[in-house]
């Protein structure tokens, strides 16, 4: 009887092991790098050209300033929050750093201002939503106006031309690598190592996750969701200077649709639109993926204004597996 009864014990020690291996195997990521891998070999073996040198660095170059905002919309919406605001904030952050620049402030404080200009944006954010309890939906609405009517006013849509020479971070090419790209995963990886490993980013998935257990554990939510919104505006802060400095001019007016691009990202990421789980690698790869879509559609002479059918089915298919997935966890919680 013993001996019989040690195999089973050993059996079910054995199946968590196996599950795990399998959820790992198929984690968000995993299935993002299949995706990327998947839609290189077969559009490139349609359309030679997809692969070349040159198409693939944009493909990787070209959502570079999209993955850096979304680390930050990552936190935000692992908070259980959402930031609607921030392709305005990038439009307005850009023009910010480009009158800077041709004004004759020294380059790296047109950089560097920016940035903090975006924290303090947040922080304003941070403080409505933490503190005075307004949805973070309402008050990043209220933003996106308020950003983006500001900015067409005192621009009146014009371009900002006669940049410095030495003002174009992003067009730098170290080791032959686009500046971009560094940024994209230098801040991917310092930000999924602090909210792994971090008090302050366990806290965000704790909050996110369960408010009210994370209240009872000793956290405090308004300084939690202070935290995330400034270090939102930090990333949008340094996504505004990518885009910014990229080409010779920068068009002083919001990028059209940048706030979804940001958000499908961060979603399609594996990021749950209802807080408290999710990675910014995820992020990342999303990022590549839409960027990746879209460069395949003009290859494979498919109109790339499906490219945001494709992100409106995107959101929907991962929102829907979050969803079946919290589902059968309760499931088997009960059970």
């Amino acid at each position: 009887m013993a001996a019989t009864a040690q195999p089973l014990v050993q059996a079910q020690r054995s199946r968590p092991a196996s599950r795990f291996k399998l959820s790992s195997l198929l984690s968000q990521e995993v299935i993002l790098a299949l995706a990327i891998i998947i839609i290189i070999v077969v559009v490139g073996s349609v359309n030679a050209r997809y692969v070349s040198e040159r198409n693939l660095t944009s493909i990787f170059l070209g959502n570079a300033y999209i993955a850096v905002a979304a680390i930050g919309m990552s936190m935000v919406i692992i908070s259980g929050n959402i930031d609607v605001s921030v392709g305005s904030l990038i439009g307005v952050l850009a023009t910010l750093s480009g009158t800077l620049a041709v004004n004759g402030v020294p380059i790296w404080l047109s950089w560097v201002i920016p940035v903090f200009a975006g924290m303090l944006v947040g922080a304003v954010i941070g403080f409505f939503v933490a503190y005075l309890k307004i949805p973070s939906i309402v008050v990043t609405l209220g933003f996106l106006s308020i950003l983006k009517g500001g900015l067409i006013s005192i621009t009146n849509g014009e371009w900002i031309r006669d940049l410095p020479d030495s003002f174009g971070l992003a067009q730098e090419r170290p080791f032959g690598i686009p500046m971009p790209v560094y940024f994209m995963i230098v801040l991917t990886i310092l930000a999924a190592l602090w909210m792994r490993y971090s008090a302050t980013g366990r806290a965000i998935y704790a909050v996110g996750g369960n408010k009210e257990a994370a209240r009872l554990s000793g956290i405090s939510e308004p300084r939690i969701l202070m935290t995330v919104f400034i270090l939102n505006g930090f990333f949008v802060g340094i996504a505004s200077i990518l885009f910014a400095t990229q080409l010779e001019i920068i068009q002083t007016a919001v990028p059209a649709g940048v706030e979804l691009l940001i958000i499908t990202a961060a979603v399609v990421g594996g990021v749950s639109i209802l807080g408290g789980t999710g990675t910014v690698i995820g992020a990342m790869l999303a990022a590549i993926l839409l960027s990746a879509i879209g460069s395949a559609l003009v290859f494979i002479n498919v109109s790339p204004f499906w490219l945001r059918a494709v992100q409106g089915v995107l959101i929907l298919m991962t929102v829907l597996a979050d969803l079946l997935r919290r589902r059968r966890n309760q499931a088997s919680l009960k059970g």
